[in-house]
Order: structure tokens, then C-alpha cells, then sequence
């Protein structure tokens, strides 16, 4: 038994090195977010700020991440654009990771965050839209790779920053040894800043000097990043070069084209119709769809602002909710809860790959929307149960991890490839990601780390009852599309018997 038919491998064999470059592009996006958390209190030292002005520098990634995705729906989605693109992109993060320890003032660190934040963005909209443009009916397999790449690099960030994270106050002020907070403070500190940008008020407590001798060594954490994610860049530039798209190495004809010529070349690669959101929200272009049309772009953003946006509250309050009542968690079993939700997600990715080749994305979908409101249920209903929020958690990962992919390859599929759809897509999805913390966050901070849980439950039910509408409208566009197509047909029967 073959996990993957002819048809499949022969296309992923003609167009593995795109594809490859794009998987390892995401990579360089996951190593990206994931690093601020960990090293937030290092950079909160270098920069001799306090804990609210550091917080910003959340904010400012987060913005312009979703401010990029917007970006990068504007360019044409030709290969040459795409790639420039991606090239300039993943060697702005290089260049970030590298000035990063320069950054000695928190605003000159928020302006580095932010130009990252764009290339992240720009990076998250391209990649799937050349992915969802490059394998069309089979993407969903191919996305769910390329997101497994994300969590890959949000596994290694850590990792990698780990080792050089100061254990104690790494500003040494006068009166340090009195009033200075200790290492497990610090860790609780890093663990409740973790994912968010937003202070909650009980780590307000903790003394952090802001002036003083510095001694913290994160700078070379963020070097040994920068010479990881080097090579993203330098293999998207390479591909650049072996397909000819470069100035200096066109004298001959393209590799496209030849193959174009001699018939190897996939129908994906002529992909018409996919145009930038100019095309897309041209009125000559938008004149004459049903009001299916533009339902279903409504329906699948809000599905994605609110799994994306829960993936981001889950990952950003996780901690703070662990270590309150009723579970009231100690500091490093609580630490351990984020870690296994971003693993849970990674494996539920890969996971998803071999799924998405074997059943439908509308069934994958149902299950796993079904699947993540049912854990947020029993979890709600247990909430007095830490190891069940230990096994909840992971599944949770686990359910919620291939609902992004899978959501865009759906409904590209019904709407025929028309390349809007990504662009509208991915930007809700980073939309609710940066809106729901904030909101989730701004909940427990009023209301109590209590209401967590249901801030959670909530948004898994609406996303739930959203999907179902959606394959409602699903029947209603088919049958839509199947009368416009009947009427074409008559009314164009009369001139050809003329």
C-alpha cells in the first residue's frame, strides 16, 4: 500500500524546489515568533526599561505582522515577485536577529520588531498563496507541511535561546541583594510574559531595576539565530538563480520555459486568475457573483480570526491560568503547559499531512472544530483537574493544529482558485491572533484568570456554528454556479447556430 499515489509524487517531483523553499521560508517564520517570550526580560535589561515599556515591542510585532499580511496580498503573485519577495523578507529577520543586541533603547528594539513583523507577515500571505497557486486540489497536503515548518522554528527559538538567559536579575542595581527578585520570580515572570503583550497585574509585585550593570549574554542567542535562519534566504536565492529569474542569469532561457515547451510543466503553473487584492477587489471582477460568493469569505475569515486568535490566548494565558486558582500549578509544571501545547500543535501538523492526503478537508475540518469545542467543554467541566488539563491541553493542540490549512485549501477549492481567498484568509487569521489576546487578556485581568476556560469555550463554539453555516452556503454557491453555467450555455446557444 503506497502512502502517496503517482499522481501526487510525480507533481511534488516537479516541483520540489519550490516547494522545499517555501516549507523552509515558514521555518524562518516560526523561529521568528517564537523567540520574544523567552528572552523578553533579557531585552526588557538591555534595554534598561520597564516592564510595561518592553511590553510594547509585543504590540509592535504583532501589528505589523498583520499589517504585512495585507502587504504581501498587494504584490502580483507572479514567481518572480514571490520570491524577491521572500528572499528580502527572510534576510530582513537575518539582519533583525543580528541588530537585535544593539538595540539599547526599547524603542529602537520596537522599530526592529516591527520591520520583522512585516517580513513575517508578508512571508505568511506569499508562501501559502505560491503553495494554494502551485498544487491547487492536492495544497491541503503541502500546507499542512509548510505549517509544520512553523512549529519546527517555534521549537528550535527556544531551544536555542535557553542556554543564555540570565538566571537572575541581570541588572545589578545598589541595592540588588535586598530587594532583587529571585530566579524562580524571574522564571514565573518569563512563563506569564510568554506569549502576550499585554502585564498582567499581579507580576507587577517583582522589583526589576532599570539601572545598573548589565550581565546579560542573550546577544549570543541571537546571533547563533541569525546564522540558522542565514541560509532560508541564500536557498530562496538560489532557486531565484535556477529558474533564471535573476538579471545576470538571463541570457538563456528560462527553466520554466523549457520546461513549458517540452509539456512537463504542471497546468498549476499558468494558475489564472490568481491576481493580487487589487485584481481581487476590482468591481469589474466582482460584478455578477452571487451573494454565496462573498459569504463564504466572510464565514471562513471569521473561522480563522477565531481559531487563530484562540491558538494565540491559549498559548499567551495558558501559564497565568495553570498557576491561579482552582488549579494553582507549580511555576515549573506550569512552564511545561506552553511547551506541550506548541509540541502538540507541530506533531498535530505532521499528523495532519498524511490525514489531509487520505479524507476531505471539509470532513477534517469537522472533526477537528467538534474536536477542539468538546476538549474546551470537558476542560470547563473539569476545571479543578490538573492532569486533565495536562492531557486537554495536548489535544486540544493536537485538534486545533490543521484547522488554518485546511480552511484555506477548502475554500480556495470552492471558490475555484481564484487567489483571493488566501489573502483574506491568512490576514483574519493574523488579525484574531493579535485581537483575541488583547481581549482575552483585558477579560482576566477584570474579570479573573478564571474566565480563561471560557474564554476559550466560547470562541469553539461559534467557530463550530460558523463552519456549519458554511457548508450550508457551500450547496446553495454549487447550485448558483450550476444555473449561471446553464444560463451562459442558453444564451450563447442562439449566436452559434447563427
Amino acid at each position: 500500500m503506497k502512502l502517496v499515489d503517482e499522481r501526487v509524487w510525480s507533481l511534488f517531483k516537479r516541483n520540489w524546489q519550490q516547494t522545499f523553499t517555501y516549507w523552509s521560508v515558514f521555518f524562518s517564520f516560526g523561529l521568528c515568533i517564537a523567540f520574544l517570550g523567552p528572552t523578553i526580560l533579557d531585552l526588557r535589561c538591555q534595554t534598561q526599561s520597564t516592564l510595561q515599556q518592553i511590553t510594547w515591542v509585543f504590540f509592535a510585532q504583532q501589528f505589523f505582522l498583520l499589517l504585512g499580511t495585507g502587504i504581501g496580498g498587494l504584490l502580483k503573485p507572479t514567481r518572480m515577485f514571490s520570491l524577491s519577495a521572500l528572499c528580502s523578507c527572510t534576510l530582513i529577520i537575518s539582519i533583525v536577529f543580528a541588530i537585535i543586541p544593539l538595540c539599547y533603547h526599547v524603542a529602537l528594539l520596537s522599530v526592529a520588531m516591527a520591520l520583522a513583523g512585516t517580513a513575517m507577515g508578508m512571508i505568511d500571505t506569499i508562501s501559502n498563496l505560491q503553495l494554494v497557486k502551485l498544487y491547487q486540489k492536492d495544497s491541503a497536503i503541502f500546507l499542512q507541511a509548510l505549517h509544520f515548518f512553523t512549529g519546527l522554528g517555534a521549537l528550535v527559538s527556544p531551544l536555542v535561546a535557553d542556554p543564555f538567559l540570565a538566571e537572575d536579575n541581570c541588572i545589578l542595581g545598589a541595592n540588588w541583594t535586598v530587594n532583587s527578585s529571585s530566579s524562580s520570580d524571574l522564571q514565573h515572570l518569563r512563563s506569564s510574559l510568554g506569549g502576550h503583550g499585554v502585564a498582567l497585574p499581579n507580576i507587577s509585585q517583582y522589583p526589576l531595576h532599570t539601572e545598573g550593570v548589565i550581565i546579560t549574554r542573550v546577544s549570543y542567542a541571537f546571533w547563533i539565530m541569525a546564522l540558522i535562519n542565514f541560509p532560508v534566504p541564500a536557498g530562496v536565492l538560489a532557486l531565484m538563480c535556477h529558474e533564471r529569474l535573476l538579471p545576470c542569469f538571463r541570457s538563456g532561457p528560462r527553466l520554466l520555459d523549457r520546461d513549458s515547451l517540452s509539456g512537463t510543466n504542471p497546468e498549476v503553473e499558468s494558475a489564472k486568475g490568481h491576481g493580487s487584492v487589487f485584481d481581487c477587489c476590482n468591481p469589474a471582477k466582482l460584478h455578477g457573483h452571487p451573494p454565496t460568493f462573498f459569504i463564504i469569505h466572510a464565514l471562513g475569515g471569521a473561522i480563522l480570526f477565531i481559531t487563530d486568535g484562540m491558538i494565540g490566548a491559549y498559548a499567551g494565558f495558558v501559564y497565568t491560568y495553570a498557576v491561579s486558582p482552582p488549579l494553582l500549578m507549580g511555576h515549573k509544571t506550569a512552564g511545561g503547559l506552553n511547551s506541550v501545547f506548541w509540541a502538540s500543535i507541530t506533531g498535530g501538523r505532521l499528523a495532519f499531512i498524511y490525514l489531509s492526503y487520505k479524507y476531505t478537508s471539509s470532513r477534517l475540518l469537522i472533526c477537528s472544530l467538534v474536536g477542539v469545542m468538546l476538549v474546551q467543554c470537558l476542560l470547563l467541566l473539569f476545571s479543578t483537574s490538573s492532569i486533565l488539563f495536562f492531557i486537554g491541553t495536548c489535544v486540544f493542540g493536537m485538534f486545533i493544529s490543521g484547522v488554518l490549512p485546511l480552511m484555506l485549501a477548502f475554500t480556495e477549492d470552492l471558490l475555484d482558485y481564484k487567489g483571493c481567498a488566501t489573502t483574506i484568509l491568512v490576514t483574519s487569521a493574523s488579525a484574531g491572533e493579535m485581537v483575541l489576546q488583547q481581549l482575552v487578556g483585558f477579560v482576566m485581568n477584570h474579570q479573573g484568570s478564571y474566565t480563561f476556560l471560557l474564554c476559550c469555550t466560547i470562541p469553539s463554539i461559534f467557530g463550530l456554528f460558523f463552519f456549519l453555516q458554511l457548508l450550508y452556503v457551500k450547496s446553495n454557491h454549487r447550485n448558483c454556479q450550476t444555473d449561471s453555467h446553464l444560463s451562459t450555455a442558453m444564451t450563447e446557444k442562439p449566436k452559434t447556430g447563427i
